[in-house]
């Protein structure tokens, strides 16, 4: 199975470096030297990675003949795409591969369904599952442990408590006001 791992950027220095987005969780597996990665569009690849280093917080690569900063920007928005075992499982005992959470069903934890995973969209603070609910309708779901509470792969399940109102419309209102006091009577202290 084929998985895009990054998407090269614009060229850095004169000696062919790009730098890149990153799309995987594991990079040192992925992009690490000696790693031949097939590209869309394809006629760009396939590439072996020569050398990798992180700059200013970004990863730089150098390809195997690409040795100037014309070749180099001629990769721009560039897909890699790594070749995976579908059985392969992330090194993490919490983790799982965009493609083993995909059309999974989402339940609550009283069995209640919500939908079918349909995409998963990778946000900077967190992973949210687009959920498409029986009615043709979408809701976004957090990828956290206080809401996902279960992912069952052999039953093709994800299970949640949601908060109230992140998957319906009765959210419970909280108030920090007080209730307005009676008015009193001079004197009542009741």
């Amino acid at each position: 199975m084929q998985l895009v791992v990054a998407r090269v950027g614009r060229a850095h220095g004169i000696k062919g470096e790009v730098t890149v987005e990153v799309r995987t969780d594991e990079p040192e597996l992925r992009l690490a030297p000696g790693a031949v990665l097939a590209t869309d569009p394809a006629s760009a690849g396939p590439l072996t990675i020569e050398t990798g280093r992180v700059h200013s917080g970004r990863l730089l690569l150098r390809f195997e003949g690409v040795t100037d900063r014309n070749g180099a920007e001629a990769l721009r928005n560039t897909l890699l795409i790594a070749e995976v075992d579908p059985e392969e499982l992330p090194e993490g005992e919490d983790e799982y591969y965009d493609h083993q959470l995909m059309d999974l069903d989402v339940v609550t934890e009283d069995g209640v369904e919500v939908g079918r995973i349909t995409e998963i969209s990778h946000l900077p603070s967190q992973d949210l599952f687009i959920v498409e609910r029986p009615d043709g309708t979408e809701v976004m779901i957090p990828f956290v442990e206080e809401i996902v509470t279960e992912i069952d792969l052999e039953e093709q399940r994800a299970v949640i408590t949601p908060p109230p109102g992140l998957i319906d419309d009765r959210a419970e209102i909280a108030s920090s006001r007080e209730p307005a006091d009676e008015p009193r009577a001079p004197g009542d202290e009741s």
